[in-house]
């Protein structure tokens, strides 16, 4: 019988995929030459992996591990320098390590304690460090507290709690004291939401509450220091503006020139996000470089006029330390945040470079103020500030450098009309390219991806450029001398405009989209593949878009659970067969059914009515619970105790906010108020091999620092 090739065949097919593979390796070290001057740039991504692994551990790792680590792998590193291609994993190994020391270091430093179980109403009494105009009203952040029956070592450094709306305003460095009730900071909502108690605790805050009443204000035990005086002088600019605009443009104003952005509407913030425009709400890249750029023209102008100046000095190089100390000024006051932090960094570098006489745009710039960043404050790699802003400042210089001497060479050979259009296409350009690579991390954040925010930015952009910024600069300017009133309302002028955009842009039909929650793994490959494809040259780079179409379709990947119980259990939701959720929400649960709303995708949920068969095939909800009937399962929500002893009987898994898992030893898996008390809100997912999956918030965070010791019981 003939084989499907002779043996000749055979061995030149073989031959022939030998030197495949061989051609395909040599391609790929003649790339690695090339791009040998960029290899350097991966350095801050191996950092970001180490700080990424060490806060998806299950367990803090011992104390010094990551200093262990450094040096280890430092040490390797030398001893194998001579070789150069286990070097380079060295290398690799080392970054990580020094990722990972840094936020082990970081986490040590913050901690402080943090309340264990609720406390008050009681007496309470602190220092003002802040004050927070919110639209429900203002919020205090105090420290240097007394909260009787706390030791001193129970009592948390600081506190943020809400201020009654006819309470006494006080102002920072004030001592007041209030009767004040307060618990820990929540945990996430349901498994994989956003952790404010981990945020809450790098920012040293150990208790969230409430004030009672009115407070009483005692005379500052000594002069406040000055970043308590730079707060009290934020808070009063913040009132100045609004009290001369208190509508959506005096709160964007308030935003702009403080970095406080707690005082913006709601319906605002959605309508920005909805149309695009969120980025111009915070004090990013844009905002820094245009104060920059106002300041260094306007300086340099000024001085090529004043001959003594022009002939002596070397006005360009007096320009830019004007504008540094322009923007190091705004910076200071705007309520430094991870975008303005970033943006000083870098503009700071630009500058610096025109100093020095050296190229100030660079990749290489965006890559070591990403590594400054995440040295400094590594908890910083996990919020969408960080990500939304360097992954648009990085995209950006990667399309510059590939759109850049094309583009450059149009200006200089074409016409007045080609370069008009030339201009415009730069901008829409510039535009795309940062709304494509900040859409992943707006998905995996906020679940929604503004669709025509290009549009929208086209109009707001030119007018927050032309108006807003160039107000702000003469705010600044005439605010020491009282003659800020002309220049704020130019500047609301300017933000009325942008509002108008954004409320019209917010107002077209698909303006945004909400999209399912996109898992951690999704959110990595995306951001890997983005890297890859911005950090090489060659043509190996667009296998990054691979990665990155695999990264944004994970939410459809991924199943989503069945049912939702929130860790208080007061909400609990029910998945449909056509995706909908039907929610059960007792008062007091609204913000957890928007978020689980908001992570499913969804705009609305379905009640769970009297009674709703159509949940799930064989299954009935009424007033006392939900009965859900599978192949290999029975699973049963009860409310009312009456009901217990049958599910008790019958049902695999059960769930309850009732206390029964003593008298009820029949269920596979039992979720009651014990259980939930342990392990806080659970997602469970009902399969057809009759072994439920359950995952809940206590198994997703661990033993972390940020993570309260579970109190209760159950099984």
């Amino acid at each position: 019988m003939r084989g499907w090739a002779s043996p000749a065949t055979a061995h030149d097919v073989a031959g022939a995929a030998i030197g495949a593979v061989a051609g395909i390796g040599t391609t790929i070290r003649r790339w690695l030459a090339i791009d040998e001057a960029r290899r350097v740039l991966w350095l801050p991504v191996f950092v970001g992996c180490g700080i990424a692994l060490y806060f998806a551990l299950a367990r803090e790792p011992a104390a010094g591990l990551g200093a262990i680590g450094v040096l280890a792998c430092g040490s390797l590193r030398w001893l194998l320098r001579h070789r150069r291609g286990v070097a380079v994993l060295a290398t690799i190994a080392l970054a990580m390590a020094l990722g990972f020391a840094a936020a082990q270091l970081r986490s040590g430093r913050v901690a402080a304690p943090v309340l264990a179980e609720r406390w008050g109403p009681a007496e309470l009494s602190g220092r003002v460090v802040s004050v927070e105009l919110r639209p429900e009203g203002r919020r205090l952040i105090l420290d240097r507290l007394a909260m009787p029956g706390l030791t001193e070592a129970q009592v948390p450094a600081r506190v943020r709690l809400k201020l009654p709306p006819s309470a006494q305003i006080p102002i920072p460095g004030d001592r007041i004291a209030a009767r004040a009730q307060l618990v820990p900071p929540p945990e996430p909502a349901s498994p994989g939401a956003y952790d404010f108690a981990r945020s809450a605790w790098f920012d040293g805050l150990g208790g969230v509450g409430s004030i009672r009443g009115d407070i009483r204000l005692f005379a500052p035990e000594e002069r406040p220091e000055w970043r308590l005086r730079l707060n009290a002088a934020r808070s009063w600019l913040v009132a100045r503006v609004l009290a001369l605009d208190p509508g959506p443009a005096g709160q964007v104003t308030a935003a702009l020139l403080t970095g406080e952005m707690g005082h913006v509407a709601p319906e605002v913030m959605t309508q920005m996000r909805d149309s695009g425009l969120a980025h111009l709400l915070s004090i990013s890249g844009l905002h820094i470089s245009l104060v920059a750029g106002i300041v260094f023209f306007a300086v340099r102008r000024v001085a090529a006029l004043v001959q003594p100046i022009a002939l002596r000095w070397p006005i360009k190089k007096l320009a830019a330390g004007a504008a540094f100390l322009a923007i190091s000024l705004y910076a200071l006051f705007a309520a430094p945040g991870v975008p303005t932090t970033r943006a000083w960094a870098m503009g700071s570098i630009v500058l610096l470079a025109v100093v020095i006489d050296r190229a100030p745009l660079s990749i290489r710039l965006v890559a070591w103020a990403a590594l400054g960043v995440m040295l400094v404050m590594p908890e910083a790699l996990l919020g969408p500030s960080f990500q939304m802003s360097f992954a648009a400042v990085l995209a950006l210089i990667a399309a510059f450098e590939v759109l850049g001497p094309p583009l450059a060479r149009l200006r200089r050979e074409a016409g007045g009309v080609i370069k008009l259009a030339a201009s415009a296409g730069a901008m829409l350009a510039t535009t795309l390219v940062a709304s494509l690579a900040t859409a992943p991390f707006a998905i995996y954040h906020f679940n929604r991806l503004a669709l025509l925010g290009v549009i929208a930015n086209l109009v707001a952009v030119p007018l927050t450029s032309i108006i807003v910024m160039p107000a702000a600069v003469l705010v600044f300017a005439l605010l020491p001398f009282g003659l800020e009133g002309p220049a704020l309302q130019v500047m609301n002028l300017g933000n009325e405009l942008v509002m108008h955009t954004a409320q019209v842009a917010a107002a077209w039909p698909a303006a945004s989209s909400l999209w399912p929650a996109m898992p951690a793994w999704g959110l990595a490959l995306t951001s890997l593949g983005g890297l890859w494809l911005c950090l090489w040259t060659q043509a190996w780079r667009l296998l990054g878009l691979l990665a990155i179409v695999i990264g944004l379709a994970s939410p459809w990947l991924v199943a989503p659970p069945d049912i939702l119980v929130a860790a208080d259990g007061r909400a609990i939701a029910l998945r449909r067969d056509d995706g909908g959720l039907g929610v059960r929400a007792s008062a007091g649960s609204d913000f957890v059914r928007d978020l689980w709303l908001r992570r499913a995708g969804l705009a609305v949920g379905e009640a769970w009515g009297a009674v709703e068969p159509s949940l799930r095939p064989h299954s009935a909800c009424d007033a006392q619970g939900c009965w859900i009937e599978r192949p290999a399962m029975l699973a049963a929500i009860v409310t009312a105790a009456r009901e217990l002893p049958a599910a008790c009987a019958h049902a695999t898994v059960l769930i309850t906010a009732l206390d029964v898992w003593r008298s009820c030893p029949g269920p596979l898996w039992l979720v009651d108020r014990s259980a939930l008390r342990l392990a806080g809100a659970h997602a469970i997912w009902l399969r057809d091999d009759g072994v439920p999956r359950v995952v809940t918030v206590r198994d997703e965070r661990g033993a972390r620092p940020w993570v309260r010791p579970a109190t209760g019981g159950g099984t």
